[in-house]
């Protein structure tokens, strides 16, 4: 079936489109022999970081094989090949972020080249690099799941002689399972691990060098500005990358699981409706290309974001007009799933929603973030009365900032339920991530712009340097948040999807929330958001105290670095945030992977007339809910006060008086930076990674828990019981209650 080797295709032009930008990136100057110097001392300490990461992950990734392989000879519905789909995942998920944080370590030395230049060369320079991560997450995902789901088609569907909707296909899919099971767990132990690393070094630069010596942002004299640099490489380029590879996948899986369950008479016996999202990733790889052809600017009064926003609603809308060409194509007029009939055209309706879904989310992040709008403003006027005004401000705009992207996504998971079932919502949701190349690379381009300006700061280049290096780190702080807002309502929309498949794999019907049990696993879910942040933020303390600890013994005990006649020890800092985000990020990850499988397993026979399946699927409801709404408020509030402390360092004026750098309400808004760091970019984004990762591991189980009770239920194990009742009882079923 020639269409089905389409979709590796389109990943590989992802990928040479890649290596296009990358090469190109790579011969741009890289500026005098001190800049080259500093750039050095980072890509190293990134790459240091994720040795000793990938080492940890290692021993993980062979303990999970073993497991996995294990649990794929316990049912009918899986196989032990289900282990090297985990790693398939697994390799990619960690290669798709090494790509990125290669590339941006190369492109952050370069765009601070040229800003000596122009703003437009330097964005130039800075939006390519982000472009690389972007292509290369999209590439690598499309490619590694449609070059397996090729694989396991013919191994386990065509070679028996199996159809689209059968058991065959079935096993197909939850062998196919581990792929995504295997990326996302690397997602969160990058994206936690990264979290903790970037904010130790982050906070600890901060604390001493602002408030304490007085010394600005990035000053080669501060100890810890090389690990705050390196940490924005781990945590925010290499994180992030893992992060949406993650997404990704999981949201063309969940659909694809889905589609095996439509009734479709179509041209491919049955399978468009489950090729369908990859095909769409893929047509979504060709318009983001398209889209960062128009991310640029004329000269250095341009506006920055304005040309982001243009890439990216022209990839959006391009999407959408192919997305409609290949529906109509591919499926045929009347389907059907779980006994809800809908059309062809209404498949195209849930994927425009969820394109659209996407558009606003950005939208309202932007509003929420931007410096010139009135949630920071708010927190300006707020840090002119102390450093607690900061704070409130900052919590109530962070809360506040949930409303509208709940009755967005609320109001998106209605349209598309009411267009096409479950099937809609997640097709929706396959819909928003399709333009997952052009949103990484408007995220990427902001930490490279952020080292950047770093290393115009620690190279002693003019001030005009840092001012548009700085221009691009401001829009960067609000694409960031923009990024964050998009995953995590892809992670809403694909947990409802993946939930819909555990249903549907499990056997259960209904989730009842009279039962206790069940009641007990909703509280229990909703309160699992809340210990992994108290983690995670704990955890940045921690490593922060250690941080502060050190840079205040070398002010001390190095004589001559501030009078800059000595250099600071920066590798030992490095060192402590590699040791502490390795150490620290075992336990949050622990949560994500080990509550399912002792709810799952745990409440096996516990409670008559409650299987553990509906338990665990009042967990996964309670995770989903409150991870989105904690997850939203704190990457809103940690990026409104980010830049509600840059509007002081660019200087503004308030009630007819000017404030600066230094000044009093400065440092309260460094007070509410410091508080948000650890929000926005180490909790905050890891909820997206916690409630897909909780998903993918109940529908790894589902098959395993799908007999409980005494009760057949389970897809995996029918042995058509109705009929032998009959034998035995001669009754006709039409009357019977079902």
């Amino acid at each position: 079936m020639i269409i089905l080797f389409v979709i590796p295709a389109l990943g590989i032009v992802g990928l040479l489109f890649m290596a296009g930008k990358a090469i190109w990136v790579s011969k741009q100057d890289a500026g005098d022999k001190k800049m080259v110097e500093i750039a050095g001392y980072i890509s190293r300490g990134a790459m240091a970081f994720l040795h000793a990461e990938w080492k940890m992950l290692g021993y993980f990734t062979i303990i999970a094989m073993l497991l996995l392989a294990y649990s794929g000879t316990a049912v009918e519905t899986s196989h032990p090949v289900i282990a090297l789909s985990f790693l398939a995942g697994a390799v990619l998920s960690a290669l798709a972020g090494y790509i990125g944080m290669t590339t941006a370590t190369k492109a952050n030395v370069r765009t601070t080249q040229a800003a000596r230049t122009s703003l437009a060369k330097a964005l130039r320079v800075s939006f390519n690099g982000g472009t690389v991560m972007g292509l290369g997450v999209a590439g690598l995902a499309v490619l590694g799941l449609g070059t397996l789901f090729i694989i396991f088609y013919y191994a386990f569907v065509v070679s028996v002689g199996g159809s689209a909707n059968g058991i065959e296909m079935e096993t197909a899919l939850e062998v196919l399972v581990g792929f995504s099971l295997g990326a996302e767990s690397i997602a969160l132990f990058a994206r936690v691990g990264g979290g903790i690393y970037t904010k130790a070094a982050d906070v600890g630069a901060d604390l001493v060098g602002k408030l304490e010596v007085g010394i600005p942002e990035d000053d080669p004299r501060n100890p810890a500005t090389i690990a705050d640099n390196v940490g924005d490489n781990v945590g925010d380029v290499a994180g992030m990358g893992a992060d949406l590879f993650g997404s990704y996948v999981a949201t063309m899986l969940a659909t694809m699981i889905l589609g095996r369950e439509i009734v479709s008479d179509d041209a491919f016996g049955g399978l468009a409706p489950i090729m369908l999202p990859m095909l769409i990733a893929g047509i979504g790889i060709l318009f983001s290309i398209v889209g960062t052809t128009f991310v640029r600017i004329k000269n250095d009064d341009g506006n920055v974001q304005r040309a982001m926003n243009i890439g990216n609603w022209s990839a959006i809308i391009l999407t959408a007009i192919a997305s409609y060409f290949l529906v109509m194509n591919l499926l045929p007029e009347n389907l059907s799933i779980r006994g809800y009939e809908f059309k062809n055209i209404d498949v195209f309706w849930s994927i425009a929603v969820g394109l659209g879904v996407g558009g606003l989310m950005s939208i309202i992040a932007e509003y929420y973030t931007s410096m010139n709008k009135r949630p920071v403003r708010n927190i300006v006027r707020g840090s002119i009365t102390g450093h607690a005004t900061n704070i409130i401000a900052g919590l109530a705009m962070g809360m506040e900032s949930t409303v509208f992207p709940i009755i967005v996504l609320a109001s998106g998971i209605t349209f598309t339920y009411m267009f096409a079932g479950f099937y809609g919502v997640a097709i929706g949701a396959a819909g928003m991530m399709a333009t997952t190349a052009m949103q990484l690379a408007i995220d990427a381009f902001g930490p490279i712009a952020d080292n950047a300006g770093g290393i115009a700061e620690m190279s002693g280049l003019p001030k005009e340097v840092r001012q548009k290096t700085d221009i691009l780190d401001t829009v960067g702080n609000t694409t960031a948040a923009t990024g964050k807002g998009f995953a995590i309502a892809s992670a809403a929309l694909t947990s409802l999807a993946l939930f819909a498949a555990f249903v549907g794999i499990s056997g259960i019907e209904s989730i009842d929330l009279y039962k206790a049990p069940v009641l007990a696993g909703l509280f229990l879910g909703g309160m699992i958001p809340y210990i992994f942040s108290s983690l995670a933020i704990a955890a940045v303390g921690r490593a922060a105290m250690e941080m502060v600890q050190e840079v205040r013994r070398q002010f001390r005990e190095i004589p001559g670095i501030m009078e800059g006649t000595a250099t600071p020890d920066y590798e030992r800092c490095v060192e402590i945030s590699t040791k502490a985000s390795i150490r620290q990020m075992m336990a949050p990850g622990a949560i994500a992977l080990t509550v399912p499988l002792i709810v799952g397993f745990g409440a096996m026979n516990m409670f008559e007339g409650v299987s553990s399946a509906e338990i665990l699927g009042g967990v996964l409801a309670g995770v989903t809910v409150s991870g989105v709404l904690l997850g939203l408020f704190q990457s809103n509030a940690g990026g409104a006060w980010d830049n509600a402390k840059k509007a002081f360092e660019k200087g503004v004026e308030i009630e007819g008086e000017t404030y600066h750098k230094g000044s009093e309400p400065h440092k309260a808004s460094v007070t509410g930076d410091t508080v948000g760091d650890p929000l926005k970019d180490t909790s905050g984004p890891s909820m997206n990674i916690l409630i897909k990762l909780m998903s993918i591991v109940a529908l790894v189980i589902a098959p395993h828990i799908a007999v409980d009770n005494g009760h057949q239920t389970g897809s995996a194990y029918k042995t058509e019981p109705i009929e032998v009742v009959e034998d035995i009882v001669h009754e006709d079923f039409s009357t019977l209650d079902k």
